[in-house]
């Protein structure tokens, strides 16, 4: 399997890490937050000399908060990308604004990892550029607080979720090559069913499509250690459990994993060579 950026083609024979950089004060992960362009810039560098495959670049905090506008998203996000995809590196643009993704691929970026389950105008950016493209499961517009709906098997319902919202773009001219989907770990979904993805994350590859999975520190994690929601552990103490959950996604199929740790890189490589085996040159 392969998925196509702007600029090149990625093979998915092994799963990829995409490395976090956010060029935020406010991410939930304190140990991820760089707080300009620059330190930015300098924070992906490390993540590239550790072994992350590609970076995967935001500027606006993925769960809540005041509205940003776009100019002071692209503010911050354009001149990292810029200084990031002059390394060479895949960089993938965290934004669900179409302006701000545009800008973002003028500036570099190969892929637009977008938060909001898609858009008319975003698949048709999408198409227009040739870009890579990750669709995310959610159930409302981001960073809108709201109890999790029900959804009966809730893994079918992602799944057919994410096929109609892939149709819709494939009508709007973006190819199946370009495309990868995240269920949206956290994203209206209670712990027990982020676990029922995670277990079943087959079910989710099946659609033939590579399986971008974003599970780094995210609460469940923290929900799932201390043993409730309203205890959850911060974000700073869930690193083992997000090395655990790293390796059982990929021995379930996910092909990029959006991680911020280099014990979650690792956790990644072993695994894939367990369950990917490598074919040796004739």
């Amino acid at each position: 399997m392969i998925w196509r950026l702007a600029d090149r083609e990625l093979s998915l024979e092994q799963p990829l890490a995409a490395g976090i950089v956010n060029v935020t004060t406010d991410s939930m992960y304190e140990g991820a937050r760089s707080g300009t362009p620059e330190q930015a810039i300098q924070d992906g560098m490390k993540l590239v000399e550790a072994g992350f495959d590609m970076l995967d670049v935001g500027a606006v905090a993925a769960r809540s908060g005041p509205p940003v506008p776009a100019e002071d998203e692209a503010a911050a996000l354009v001149p990292a990308v810029e200084g990031l995809a002059r390394a060479g590196v895949p960089v993938a643009a965290d934004t669900f604004s179409v302006e701000v993704a545009r800008a973002a691929l003028e500036a570099g970026a190969v892929a637009v990892n977008d938060i909001s389950g898609g858009s008319e105008e975003m698949f048709e950016l999408v198409a227009e550029t040739g870009c890579g493209y990750v669709l995310m499961h959610i159930e409302g517009a981001p960073r809108v607080d709201r109890a999790a709906p029900e959804y009966g098997d809730v893994v079918e319902h992602v799944k057919s979720w994410l096929a109609g919202r892939v149709e819709v773009a494939r009508r709007l001219g973006v190819a199946e090559e370009q495309i990868a989907i995240d269920p949206g770990l956290d994203f209206d979904l209670t712990t027990e069913q982020n676990l029922e993805i995670l277990r079943r994350l087959p079910e989710l590859r099946s659609l033939g499509l590579p399986l971008y999975v974003s599970l780094s520190r995210k609460d469940f994690i923290g929900a799932v250690l201390a043993g409730s929601w309203e205890g959850r552990l911060p974000a700073g103490e869930r690193e083992w459990g997000t090395v655990a959950a790293v390796a059982l996604a990929v021995r379930g199929g996910a092909d990029v994993l959006r991680i911020h740790d280099r014990s979650s890189l690792q956790a990644m490589r072993v695994a894939g060579r367990i369950v990917r085996p490598v074919r040796s040159p004739a």
